[in-house]
């Protein structure tokens, strides 16, 4: 299988007055088709730098960022933090602004909204201001109106962080079953390592700034019937490219199903150490 996206050797350097700051050095990994991939790190390593260069609002400073092969980000959907719906706007005519500012609103793009509004439970919402909905519903149509246009590659930027712990679980087992339903291929970053097992096919763990692709963790559940008998754990530090071989599974657990797993507390101690891994040396 032909990986989705690429990037090989990236490095980034913010440049100010004050001087260099360096955010990404030398970062090189794969992501296929389908793959839900999680990205932490400490706070300020350059986590969501890396989603920005990735979608194409910054250019790489060295290295390159293939999609398909190929330079071309035109099928690259970007969920920020926050929800960022206006206020003015219906919940319908939200979700469509991505395909109208792209001039794709058309009859198949309509059919297309109309049956997600269905299938994700803000029908009856569709003329609903945003104020008029949870924290819980506003982020399930920001995920609608990522995926109107119907990109490849979704990129979340901490997606969840904004809301209330009840219904950041909750919206998270809603994402995930919308994004699996969907076939999507996803980078998920968050500070929240629960969060990261509890979604992800893998883990890419970031040391401290300048950001090194320090470990990847394949995360696998025994309930979830694996096709492959590739034992779960970190591959090596160097973390390259031969280590991202895609996981086959034939049956998916819920992010809270996966936190009930018995396998949840052993990953969840391996990432703390990965991250920690700087303050013992």
């Amino acid at each position: 299988m032909n990986p989705l996206l690429e990037l090989n050797h990236v490095s980034y350097t913010y440049h100010s007055k004050s001087g260099e700051t360096c955010a990404l050095s030398d970062i090189s990994f794969w992501v296929y088709p389908s793959e839900f991939i999680a990205i932490v790190g400490p706070s300020g390593c350059g986590k969501s730098t890396m989603l920005s260069l990735i979608s194409g609002l910054l250019p790489a400073e060295s290295g390159s960022i293939l999609f398909h092969g190929k330079t071309d980000k035109s099928k690259i959907g970007y969920m920020l933090q926050r929800d960022h719906l206006f206020e003015w706007r219906t919940i319908y005519r939200n979700i469509t602004l991505g395909l109208e500012i792209q001039h794709r609103l058309n009859e198949e793009s309509r059919l297309r909204v109309e049956k997600m509004l269905k299938d994700y439970g803000l029908e009856r919402f569709r003329n609903a201001r945003p104020g008029e909905l949870s924290g819980g519903m506003r982020q399930r149509a920001a995920l609608i109106r990522t995926l109107a246009p119907d990109p490849e590659l979704l990129l979340l930027d901490e997606p969840f962080s904004a809301l209330d712990y009840q219904t950041r679980l909750s919206v998270c087992d809603d994402v995930s079953a919308i994004l699996r339903k969907e076939k999507k291929t996803a980078l998920l970053v968050t500070h929240d390592l629960s969060e990261a097992i509890s979604m992800a096919d893998r883990i890419l763990v970031l040391t401290r700034r300048p950001a090194r692709l320090r470990a990847i963790l394949d995360v696998k559940f025994a309930a979830e019937e694996q096709l492959t008998a590739e034992p779960a754990g970190l591959s090596s530090r160097e973390a390259n490219a031969d280590n991202t071989s895609a996981p086959k599974i034939k049956k998916r657990l819920t992010p809270l199903e996966r936190r009930n797993a018995p396998e949840f507390q052993g990953y969840f101690n391996l990432l703390w150490k990965e991250l920690n891994a700087d303050e013992d040396r």
